[in-house]
């Protein structure tokens, strides 16, 4: 995001707590703050709300236009082909749920829904698989779930290109799509890894917190941004990583 907007006073959690009334000087929020542990989040509702809703009202208070990164979980995955922004809504998770009452609580500006997020820094499917492909010589990643990975780095650049379109709800997701076991194997690709993927469902994983099936992204409204492919971010943030 400071590549993107490098005029931005980008704060921490330790800097601005955004489950405390927030008090800034500023024309334009970029409201990345989130509780993103999915499987925390059904242990831990309140604690998830708190971040979620509760935070993006402190924010959204301010009373100028803000962007709000929201996800592809506030969909529960039964279509099969992408989603777009006309799309209605249906979380099965209680961080979708608290991604998209997040959403209501906006007063102005855009809500950029984006799936799958990875990046050079903090922890991220794409660090994870690096650690475990040097650990072991096969790792077992459900193949029974679809999205669209997308690089930070080029949702941060499409976040710039937004700003002069309409307020409102946008979809801003990598091209492609791919399964998390098709992901792993990329990764590996392109990372020189020798480690076998073994795909499983999303049963045998026996996560807390469901997840949707399918859950591609895809913009219907004019002049939204169009990023690059994933493999493509993939190729990027590796270049950044190793």
């Amino acid at each position: 995001m400071r590549e993107a907007f490098p005029e931005a006073d980008a704060r921490t959690r330790a800097e601005l707590d955004v489950r405390q009334p927030v008090s800034a000087e500023v024309d334009l929020v970029l409201h990345a703050a989130a509780w993103t542990d999915v499987d925390g989040a059904e242990s831990d509702p309140k604690g998830a709300r708190r971040v979620n809703v509760d935070g993006t009202r402190n924010v959204a208070a301010l009373g100028v236009p803000l962007v709000y990164y929201s996800t592809d979980y506030v969909f529960d995955g039964s279509k099969r082909e992408p989603y777009v922004e006309s799309d209605e809504p249906g979380p099965i998770s209680v961080y979708g749920r608290t991604k998209l009452e997040g959403e209501r609580e906006m007063r102005e500006g855009w809500i950029v829904r984006s799936s799958w997020l990875f990046g050079w820094t903090g922890t991220n499917f794409v660090k994870t698989m690096l650690r475990l492909g040097e650990e072991r010589d096969e790792v077992s990643v459900v193949a029974d779930q679809t999205g669209s990975p997308t690089y930070v780095g080029h949702l941060a650049e499409a976040t710039r290109e937004l700003l002069p379109l309409p307020q409102g709800i946008w979809h801003v997701a990598a091209e492609g799509e791919c399964t998390w076991a098709d992901f792993a194997r990329a990764i590996f690709e392109e990372a020189g890894i020798d480690c076998r993927v073994r795909e499983i469902t999303t049963d045998e994983l026996g996560r807390p917190a469901p997840r949707p099936a399918y859950s591609v992204l895809r913009s219907e409204r004019k002049g939204a941004p169009e990023l690059p492919h994933w493999r493509d971010g993939l190729r990027e943030c590796l270049a950044r990583v190793r």
